[in-house]
């Protein structure tokens, strides 16, 4: 497995060396199959206690408590840091891939640095490898050209697959890319090329189509560049049911679930939850100007429920997150000072890092889970709140433009542009009735019961098994 995020961070606290699970969907996925499989796993060490906790090797066995597979980590200088990660991946792909309405950045030297990095990668896989073949899944937009640079010093001796966790967007969007031709090539030296939905796989044809030379087989959703075979597939990505409903249901996320109603003064009102990394394709500003709008409608509301929005800071060193994170804080600011009593007040923001299984307590406590994103490749949050929900009272608000949207069809569908729209679902939700929530809420989970991670996982690697190591 190689990703940009680690897993798992090991980090400096108070002399002492502690341990966080890594945040984010890549990392809920992944790490289950990982602890099942026995598996390498090869990503960014960026924790400031990772180097003392992994040594001269860089290899560190995970999790902490119960070792089940060795994280090997690659470092970075800061200059490669700034290049590569707050440079091309996030300030040039990410906004290229969302339809959130924020321009992307390219700058040369940002693509040196990610080429760079990403050679990093491949030469930290080969010193695994040592003459053996392996399948070798890379993860994300962080590492385009990995695969061409695996197939170029091991041309023998790996199998690649590749899945992309966000959106592929229209060719008319991605042809504004200045190395457009480079990424594509990168990707195209993969074995196979997995998407969350099908629509993601079809723009991706369209954009190799009308920019290389290829031939493409739309039956068999595969493309031949150079005499080489990539495999197109659409693969939901999920959770791992089995245990999200195991630990949800044990003490300790009991004990967490009563201390935070303590904590916040949750006792007696219904709770709106909305948990997410701050990103401005979240849908952050737009879920909490339709608090606001529900409260401007129905005024009766007024102290009856508490909207808690987790949101972890994230890349505060790119401009356009910091203007995000100033305007969530003058939004939330604005919004209590308007609809607040002298007991009450409507939103509560949290910054804290949620460590796992913390969200889930989260997710016990919320009546209505708003997952609003602009857009999103498919968004863990709504599934994992579904199955932590079921048998309780909940209920799932979801933005129509994330994939989830496609399977949890049961869910209360919003535009998040539409402020008028969104704010009648939240008291949809909020005002349903208990027999139609439990019903619409088991479906869901069901869904993602019999849709799980180790399905996603099996019909991947289902697909590799079919494919030859090249002689």
């Amino acid at each position: 497995m190689v990703s940009n995020r680690e897993p798992y961070i090991h980090v400096q606290q108070r002399g002492k060396i502690a341990v966080n699970r890594g945040s984010g969907g890549v990392i809920t996925a992944l790490d289950p199959i990982l602890q099942s499989c026995n598996g390498l796993w090869v990503a960014w060490g960026n924790g400031d206690g990772d180097k003392r906790a992994s040594g001269p090797s860089g290899k560190v066995a995970v999790p902490p408590d119960n070792p089940s597979y060795t994280l090997k980590r690659v470092w970075l200088t800061k200059q490669e840091e700034i290049g590569y990660y707050y440079g091309f991946s996030n300030e040039a792909i990410w906004p290229l891939c969302h339809t959130a309405f924020t321009r992307p950045v390219f700058r040369k030297e940002d693509w040196e640095s990610y080429l760079k990095v990403n050679e990093k990668f491949a030469d930290a896989i080969a010193e695994e490898l040592q003459g053996r073949k392996a399948f070798v899944w890379i993860q994300d937009y962080h590492l385009c050209m990995l695969p061409k640079f695996l197939k170029e010093k091991l041309p023998n001796q790996t199998i690649t697959a590749h899945f992309w966790h966000i959106p592929w967007p229209s060719y008319e969007t991605f042809r504004i890319c200045p190395q457009k031709r480079e990424i594509l090539e990168g990707l195209l030296a993969n074995d196979l090329l997995g998407f969350h939905i099908r629509y993601h796989c079809n723009n991706f044809l369209d954009t190799v189509d009308r920019e290389l030379e290829s031939k493409i087989d739309r039956e068999r959703q595969s493309i031949i560049r150079g005499g080489h075979e990539t495999l197109i597939r659409p693969f939901p990505i999920s959770v791992d049911y089995t245990d999200i409903r195991q630990m949800v249901q044990k003490p300790v996320v009991e004990d967490m679930a009563r201390q935070l109603t303590e904590e916040f003064g949750l006792s007696g009102k219904k709770v709106l939850l909305g948990l997410d990394r701050l990103d401005y394709t979240k849908g952050i500003p737009e879920r909490l100007l339709a608090v606001d709008r529900l409260l401007e409608l129905r005024p009766e509301l007024a102290e009856k429920f508490v909207f808690l929005q987790m949101g972890e800071i994230s890349r505060l060193h790119i401009p356009r997150y910091k203007q995000l994170n100033d305007e969530i804080n003058m939004l939330v600011e604005q919004i209590n000072w308007k609809h607040s009593t002298d007991t009450w007040k409507p939103i509560i923001l949290i910054r804290r890092h949620l460590n796992y299984p913390e969200p889930l307590a989260f997710f016990k406590l919320g009546d209505v889970c708003i997952v609003s994103p602009l857009h999103d490749g498919m968004n863990l949050v709504a599934k994992e709140y579904v199955v932590s929900s079921e048998g309780g009272n909940g209920m799932l608000v979801l933005s129509q433009f994330a994939g989830a949207s496609r399977e949890l069809t049961e869910a209360v569908t919003i535009n998040p542009y539409d402020r008028e729209q969104f704010a009648e679902a939240l008291y949809s939700a909020l005002t349903m009735p208990e027999e139609e929530r439990r019903k619409r809420m088991s479906r869901m989970s069901k869904t993602v019961e019999e849709n799980n991670i180790y399905r996603w996982a099996g019909k991947m690697i289902s697909e590799l098994l079919k494919i030859e190591f090249a002689e």
